[in-house]
């Protein structure tokens, strides 16, 4: 008898915290309800990043029973608007499409301004990511890597930023190529840049695979190779770098380096110090978007491919990436890309 009254006392003790979690949940998910949440996005209107961030912004919305606005925060290649979403620490009502590849390199060879920690934020899952392709125009004495070492010849290369994913890939390429090149930086973006190289005015452009899909689509520069060691799905015909030269050791960690950094892609992110709950709220609807049928089928209709990855392997990807390299190799990194010449 004691021992059955025992019983009892113990289950209804352990009663409350039977629902305290649904309750926690529902409490969580509520807090979204008819509230605005702000979607920053680091560049100007009409971009790729500002055209995924209102793809995605309804559907998300419709998810958390809430309005999100696209708000655009050009300036410093996405690093101000970074900086922004970090200093708002547990604000879950904004949320940022990052380039991941740019703002894991900022920080990692400590470009000015940088005050984020990406591997801090709160990780809402990645969008996608591409391996990226060198162009050049479509009469061009470069058909292969191996043309362009024998040749030479000063390879001029069309950039936006120091950091812009265009700008650090061809300073990579040449040097892990040992390439004589002048990367020129302030173009205003990846299609102001390729129109550079369609129209001549410049001998290469390393861009995303999606990208160049768009630009080689118009007859006016082809691919020479993709500088990764994995297909493109865009270039089946186009071999990997590593498939076409030999390229040394020193050249292959810078390769497999910047690869890595690419492979970070379209990420969503949350400021840090967001509530576990609340996180996990957005986490989800995040995920539930980037993984519906139909919204992956207008991604491909659109030529705003989603191919995702949820927030645990993203985060495991920023970090690896930020702790990886050595004081020697960040040294190495700023000089690769000629950082404190400029």
């Amino acid at each position: 008898m004691k021992f059955r009254k025992m019983l009892v006392a113990a289950l209804f003790a352990a009663a409350p915290l039977a629902f305290a979690a649904p309750a926690a949940a529902q409490n969580d998910a509520a807090f979204f309800k008819g509230k605005t949440i702000k979607l920053v996005v680091g560049f100007g209107v009409g971009g790729g990043y500002d055209a995924y961030a209102r793809m995605l912004a309804g559907p998300i919305g419709q998810r958390l029973g809430a309005t999100i606005v696209v708000e655009n925060q050009p300036g410093a290649g996405g690093v101000n608007a970074l900086n922004r979403i970090y200093a708002a620490k547990g604000d879950a009502l904004q949320m940022m499409i990052v380039n991941g590849t740019a703002a894991a390199l900022s920080q990692i060879v400590e470009q000015s301004g940088v005050r984020y920690d990406l591997a801090q934020v709160g990780m809402l899952g990645t969008i996608a990511a591409s391996p990226w392709v060198w162009l050049v125009p479509k009469d061009s004495r470069i058909n292969s890597p191996q043309d362009a070492i024998t040749q030479g010849r000063e390879i001029r290369w069309a950039a936006g930023g120091p950091i812009d994913g265009l700008s650090d890939g061809a300073w990579f390429t040449c040097e892990a190529l040992k390439l004589k090149c002048n990367v020129v930086i302030g173009y205003k973006g990846s299609a102001d840049a390729a129109r550079a190289v369609m129209q001549g005015e410049m001998d290469a452009i390393y861009v995303s695979d999606t990208s160049a899909l768009a630009y080689v689509g118009t007859g006016n520069v082809r691919a020479v190779t993709v500088m990764n060691r994995r297909q493109s799905r865009f270039f089946p015909a186009v071999k990997p770098i590593f498939e076409m030269t030999k390229i040394d050791a020193n050249g292959a960690w810078l390769i497999d380096f910047h690869s890595a950094l690419e492979d970070l892609g379209r990420i969503l992110v949350a400021p840090p110090g967001v509530a576990p709950g609340q996180l996990k709220v957005l986490q989800d609807a995040v995920m539930a978007t980037l993984t519906d049928k139909e919204m992956v089928a207008l991604g491909e209709k659109t030529r705003r491919y989603i191919e995702p990855l949820d927030p645990v392997r993203t985060l495991a990807n920023v970090r690896k990436v930020v702790s990886e390299p050595t004081a020697e190799d960040r040294k190495r990194l700023r000089a690769v890309m000629r950082l404190d010449k400029r």
